[in-house]
């Protein structure tokens, strides 16, 4: 019989709210989990070489579903993986998943993607958290709307 991986999704959330890797990592530590690996995507000063004074997120009506899609698939994943990988019958302690992406509004420095995971294991954790980064990044529908400090704006990720 092999192991199974349970998975709990602790938060799976878009925010207007600030969001914070503390505060996700606060959520998903516990005494079964023998690393926490947390990331954290800020709102950075520039961008292709231009100045950028704020930036605003937009997300799409159905980037709540989405989010929760993408979170669902990747758990589904990772549960079937680490089936397959045990042998010795025991359960194994949860892996814990908090993820959230600002929208609206925020300003340099801010966090606007977080997301942490505790596992019984490093590697585990750090699978699940970088492929959780990329799976958001890539599938939810939200997109940025830079405000360079010549006056100019871009939009990131319309039209992709």
């Amino acid at each position: 019989m092999a192991t199974e991986a349970s998975f709990q999704v602790v938060t799976a959330v878009l925010s207007t709210e600030p969001i914070s890797v503390d505060q996700a990592i606060a959520a998903v530590e516990s005494e079964t989990a023998g690393a926490v690996v947390s990331f954290s995507g800020v709102v950075r000063n520039h961008d292709g070489g231009k100045p950028v004074d704020r930036l605003s997120y937009s997300a799409h009506p159905t980037a709540r579903k989405v989010l929760d899609d993408v979170v669902a698939q990747l758990v589904a994943e990772q549960a079937a993986a680490a089936g397959a990988d045990g042998a010795d019958g025991a359960m194994a302690p949860p892996v814990r998943i908090w993820v959230a992406h600002r929208v609206g509004p925020l300003e340099i420095g801010d966090p606007a993607l977080v997301c942490a995971v505790a596992a019984a294991h490093r590697g585990q954790a750090f699978t699940v958290c970088s492929e959780l980064v990329d799976r958001v990044k890539t599938q939810v529908p939200i997109w940025k709307e830079q405000f360079f400090s010549d006056g100019t704006v871009e939009w990131v990720g319309a039209g992709e």
